[in-house]
């Protein structure tokens, strides 16, 4: 782990000296020899590999996996635009990028409750300069604005929490480990509490009503802000809430009822949202919020299938979306534009890219035998073994998954060709190569789901 944490660091000093022509090949480079090594964390987390600096485990094991995966794909997806400017910038972003992974990665390992913290707000900054820095649009300040209060207001409740867990225990130095089998004093509002220590991770998942900073921060991101919002920040809230559920007692159900039905109308609102867009990366963004708050449902059910369900969905989504936003700005790059009805016709000038936009949509779609399927079978197996009523409603989220996922496909990839993009520039190796990579880690875990459960 020391080793991986290392090669992180030498990233900095390797940008900074590299030449300007050699600087992404190098950062990318670096980028995959620490993607592989952290591979050997998929046989440590079966046994619970914990020391004082770091935790890897069944839950924490494949996000950082994760995280570091997404890591040279950000950077292969940013370099087409982020060359055009001058060599100090482009050393700033990368500098960004690395920093942002490197609290993200060092949220999911670290054993202690405080460190937890500080890494998980830690990772607010660097997102923030990317977006108001290299975001496309004059409303990207805006959007950093949306992203700030709205985490840092979430985290004031956890705050108050924390300090609770220090008056009662005396310490903050218990590793989460041991946070978990630490009885709460007794109250008469458990639900309540569990709103209070969970407000943060729910802001940053986020839970419906409480979303409305996500579309906009990644329609104004750059393409690497999108990638690793949509892949590693929303399942830091997914990885906290997985860590405190234990806390929340079979009894306390009924008292969370409320933040269920929260999520359940989040799930049908959000999917029928993403049939009014005409904006594709304001339909990928809400169609995140659709899928995040089907996480929520199963963790607050609390059953092995409903934490195995959230896992697999949160790995597969992080994938998936991913995915969708470089699909998503490579017809950016090509148009200018990420008008649906402007983007249409493109089939038949990109046949090739078009199998990839079918392959990607129909994995965001749920389809068997896919780990997004998966995911969503095991969640709605839990959800009907807790209530029936639930399932049925929840059930309808699969009309309207299929429903935006076909309007997006068919909006963005048929119809008749406009004059406007009949003069585009090829898709490159490195497009392919980045859309490739996102799928591979799905396909290969099609033959051994169990390694997420």
């Amino acid at each position: 782990m020391l080793m991986i944490l290392s090669a992180w660091v030498t990233i900095f000093p390797t940008v900074l000296l590299a030449p300007a022509k050699h600087m992404w090949t190098l950062a990318t480079s670096q980028g995959f020899i620490i993607t592989f090594f952290s591979l050997s964390w998929m046989f440590l987390q079966d046994f619970n590999f914990a020391n004082p600096l770091f935790l890897i485990d069944k839950i924490s094991g494949p996000l950082a996996i994760l995280t570091c995966w997404l890591f040279p794909l950000t950077m292969l997806a940013s370099q087409s635009k982020m060359h055009l400017e001058p060599v100090n910038r482009q050393q700033t972003y990368i500098f960004n990028l690395t920093f942002l992974q490197l609290m993200t990665l060092l949220a999911f390992t670290t054993p202690d409750l405080m460190l937890f913290f500080i890494f998980f707000e830690a990772s607010l900054v660097p997102t923030m300069i990317v977006i108001t820095r290299w975001g496309a649009q004059e409303r990207r300040l805006e959007a950093g604005m949306y992203l700030a209060f709205y985490t840092m207001l979430g985290a004031i409740p956890l705050m108050i929490w924390i300090s609770k867990f220090y008056t009662t225990h005396g310490s903050l130095l218990p590793t989460l480990t041991h946070t978990l089998h630490i009885s709460q004093a007794t109250t008469n509002y458990p639900g309540l509490l569990w709103m209070v220590y969970n407000m943060a991770f729910l802001v940053k998942m986020p839970l419906y009503c409480l979303h409305l900073w996500l579309p906009k921060a990644h329609v104004e991101a750059p393409i690497a802000g999108s990638m690793i919002l949509a892949g590693t920040l929303l399942k830091l809230g997914g990885y906290g809430i997985l860590r405190t559920s234990p806390l929340l007692q079979e009894s306390d159900l009924s008292q969370t009822l409320f933040v269920m039905l929260i999520a359940i109308l989040g799930i049908l609102a959000t999917a029928l949202l993403c049939l009014r867009q005409t904006d594709l990366k304001s339909l990928i963004a809400l169609s995140s919020v659709s899928h995040m708050n089907l996480v929520i449902a199963a963790v607050l059910i609390s059953s092995p299938w409903s934490y195995s369900g959230a896992m697999v969905m949160m790995i597969a989504h992080g994938l998936t979306s991913s995915a969708l936003f470089c699909l998503a700005n490579t017809s950016y790059e090509r148009t200018n534009s990420r008008t649906l009805i402007l983007l249409r016709g493109m089939l038949l000038i990109f046949p090739l890219a078009g199998l990839w936009w079918m392959m990607i949509m129909l994995l965001n779609m749920g389809l068997p035998p896919s780990i997004n399927f998966v995911g969503e079978v095991l969640i709605m197996l839990s959800l009907f073994n807790w209530s029936p009523i639930a399932f049925l409603i929840v059930a309808f989220n699969l009309i309207f998954t299929t429903a935006y996922t076909l309007y997006a496909l068919w909006a963005a990839q048929r119809g008749p060709l406009p004059d406007h993009i009949k003069t585009l520039f090829p898709y490159q190796i490195r497009e392919h190569l980045l859309l490739f990579l996102h799928i591979l880690p799905g396909l290969l875990l099609i033959l051994n789901p169990e390694l997420i459960f």
